[in-house]
């Protein structure tokens, strides 16, 4: 089914698609905020540049992006998959407790934010680009990869990654000599053993997005994860 977007507003496209529960094409998005929100079934592929909140408390369908995507993708987020072939804007995966987002190119502030795990659900999110400051900021749970593919002249990832930080992790493909850290998380390299964690995540990434895995897979990564479980004690208590 094709969807012509150009002149629907996004509570139309969404009932069409909550209706239809098939796979869909949406033409000429432009700026459409809070599509396939809450969705469980289903493939969307959408082509040109949705609004904010694309995919919001997705709930198990797969949406597709041919470009780039705005603000909140992924926001609280449950099940799913959100592949995006651009770059994204701020707090991607806000509150993300479940399925996965793959994202081509880059992303802007807190992408991560809040993002945490329950039971059996592992949040994902691989960057192929950078990103930027306040990645994971208060991360609770789930694993966050970002892998630097990218010519932009910047650091792999802005400052003060992990703010608040009180579980899950963080993989950056780098060194991060240049990046400043909050107090309350540690980073060293990672072991080869840990990195086992994020290979089936990054062969999918290749899978979906044409990179090698294995070259991915020999690079150096630094592990981020949270030295506290009360990590704003520290913010505000002298000892």
């Amino acid at each position: 089914m094709i969807i012509d977007a150009q002149k629907l507003s996004y509570s139309q496209i969404n009932t069409i698609l909550k209706e239809h529960g098939g796979d869909v094409q949406i033409q000429n998005c432009l700026g459409h905020r809070f599509l396939a929100s809450g969705l469980s079934e289903g493939y969307i592929s959408i082509d040109g540049i949705p609004g904010n909140a694309l995919g919001a408390y997705l709930n198990g369908a797969c949406i597709e992006v041919n470009g780039n995507a705005q603000d909140a993708v992924g926001d609280t987020m449950n099940d799913g998959t959100i592949i995006v072939h651009g770059s994204i804007g701020d707090a991607a995966g806000y509150a993300m407790r479940g399925g996965e987002i793959f994202v081509r190119g880059s992303a802007g502030y807190r992408a991560g934010v809040h993002m945490k795990a329950y039971e059996d659900k592992l949040p994902v999110m691989v960057i192929g680009g950078c990103a930027g400051s306040f990645l994971g900021e208060y991360q609770a749970g789930g694993l966050i990869v970002v892998l630097g593919l990218t010519d932009e002249n910047r650091k792999i990832v802005s400052n003060f990654p992990c703010t608040g930080m009180h579980g899950g992790k963080v993989f950056i493909r780098s060194g991060c000599d240049d990046i400043i850290f909050p107090r309350q998380v540690n980073h060293r390299a990672a072991q080869a053993q840990e990195l086992e964690e994020i290979r089936p995540h990054i062969e999918k990434f290749c899978g979906l997005f044409g990179s090698d895995a294995e070259e991915i897979m020999d690079s150096s990564f630094t592990l981020i994860t949270p030295d506290s479980k009360n990590p704003y004690k520290q913010m505000y208590v002298a000892n």
